[in-house]
């Protein structure tokens, strides 16, 4: 009796959960995933596993919605639903009418709190005028200075390891964008490159994999669980160190502006003062009952740093990586440092850039096939009509799944999955969300040219040194495995982006 008394009451809940989701339900049924699902579970099935099993998992729904008319598909997180999107045009609209992230990214809250690109759209908002400004172009062609002496020490470093045999390019060129971002955010030199002991960058790399690992166990989502572990503890210890120490340049940099008389607490004009780092703009709109606390300081340029260092670090080592496996393409690139450098070893500059468009189509290509952030997430606070006649309902999510949207056969033609640079050099987007390597719409990156330029500028400067080779030989055919992919935070190489490098001899 109290058995069937219990499955009654299941029953009945279920039937109730049915009735007030049933729009919910509806929507699902009308995306109509390909992907086999399980009660209570949904699709969790196939994103337990390692890095790579989750990569995979993100790929598999991508793909199963690409194989639809309308670009769209389902994927039941347990009982809570997401839409998967591969189609440009309702990615245009979701994207330009929904700014609200999916409750997932609070996971990185605990490490990195709520700067802008993770933050509620009440916190995002008046916060991103206060970014923009700082990304000015007179700000980017100081922040290049740094950039070209930065890469002056990449290559030295990487001079170390010649003859050495494969070497995972990723920990140079990550330490190269952590010191460049150092300089430009902090006026502080890390000597990252020099010195991969630093406490910062051990910190740093523990707070980013930790977020990793809970946002890749749905165990540990829950708060409850999470902050009574012991992991949970190991993390703060870290984020103590960290935010003492960018608290105490903050002080110092206050006193050093007030010495200078370069304090002003006041908005006015702030677009059109060069400021040499984020630091001393964010300084200059502290105070007041709109400025921002110390604390809050902190949490813009951590959330800056996230941006930059992983993100212009994971998508210039794929770009070493596929020249490797693509001599031809790495000798046109070479053959265009020749045009504008001839065989100097000077500094990179400003004005060199401009130039350099092959170098930039290879990176655009680059970031087309391994987009360094391979999907996008929002939540549905409001009914909405995509263009294909589906409508989105509250309660549910939405993942734009950019790797498969830039792999949209409509929108890239049949060799969507080749690597091909030409393809940037004349480009003609049928739709401008086809390309987002930055998102898109009003919460898009507002450092996209920044990490262009901090690309642009280490790349010539590699480029001209060594030349790439693969760490791997190709088969019988001269073809190369597909590349192992993981998510890491950022979609990253699996085989830790392995390459050899070879000095280059000088032209008679």
């Amino acid at each position: 009796m109290l058995v069937e008394l219990i499955l009654l009451v299941v029953i009945l809940l279920l039937i109730h959960q049915r009735w007030t989701k049933r729009d919910i339900y509806k929507l699902g049924e009308q995306l109509n995933s390909g992907i086999r699902t399980f009660p209570l579970i949904g699709h969790i099935h196939i994103f337990i596993g390692d890095n790579v099993r989750l990569m995979k998992a993100f790929q598999v729904v991508g793909l199963d919605a690409l194989k639809k008319e309308n670009g769209l598909s389902s994927l039941w997180f347990g009982n809570y639903l997401y839409t998967i999107v591969a189609d440009p045009e309702a990615a245009d609209t979701i994207l330009k009418n929904i700014s609200e992230k999916d409750d997932i990214v609070r996971l990185a809250s605990d490490f990195i709190g709520n700067g802008s690109i993770f933050a509620p759209v009440p916190i995002w908002r008046p916060r991103r005028k206060v970014l923009i400004p700082m990304f000015s172009m007179k700000n980017l062609k100081y922040f290049s200075t740094i950039f070209a002496s930065e890469s002056q020490i990449l290559v030295e470093e990487l001079g170390k390891t010649v003859g050495n045999g494969a070497i995972p390019v990723f920990k140079y060129i990550s330490a190269y964008t952590m010191d460049s971002i150092a300089q430009t955010s902090m006026a502080y030199k890390m000597h990252a490159q020099r010195n991969s002991d630093h406490f910062f960058l051990k910190g740093f790399d523990m707070g980013l994999n930790s977020v990793v690992e809970r946002i890749c166990q749905p165990w540990l989502h829950s708060d409850t669980i999470y902050k009574n572990l012991p992991r949970y503890s190991t993390l703060m210890k870290h984020k103590k160190l960290l935010w003492d120490f960018m608290l105490e340049l903050i002080r110092n940099k206050r006193k050093e502006l007030e010495e200078t008389n370069m304090t002003q607490h006041q908005h006015e004009n702030s677009s059109d003062t060069v400021h040499k780092t984020f630091l001393e703009s964010l300084i200059k709109l502290s105070g007041g009952d709109d400025g921002y606390t110390d604390d809050e300081i902190v949490e813009e340029l951590l959330v800056i740093m996230v941006a930059d260092t992983d993100t212009s670090a994971v998508a210039a080592s794929f770009v070493t990586l596929l020249l490797s496996r693509y001599p031809e393409i790495q000798e046109k690139v070479f053959e265009e440092l020749q045009e504008v450098f001839g065989d100097s070893d000077r500094l990179t500059t400003f004005e060199d850039l401009p130039r350099l468009k092959y170098l930039e189509a290879v990176i655009r290509e680059t970031q087309r096939l391994y987009t360094t952030s391979p999907i996008v997430t929002r939540k549905v606070d409001k009914e909405l009509l995509l263009p294909c006649g589906i409508k989105l309902v509250p309660g549910t999510g939405i993942m734009i799944n950019i790797w498969a949207l830039h792999r949209n056969p409509r929108y890239w033609g049949d060799d969507a999955d080749q690597f091909r640079p030409e393809r940037f050099l004349n480009l003609d987007l049928k739709h401008p969300a086809a390309f987002m390597p930055f998102s898109y719409g009003p919460r898009n990156c507002v450092g996209y040219q920044y990490a262009m330029i901090s690309m642009k500028t280490m790349l010539s400067t590699l480029l001209r040194r060594y030349k790439i080779l693969p760490a791997t030989k190709p088969n019988s055919n001269a073809e190369f495995p597909p590349l192992r992919l993981k998510f890491d935070l950022m979609m990253k190489d699996a085989d830790g982006f392995q390459i050899c490098i070879e000095p280059r001899s000088k032209r008679a």
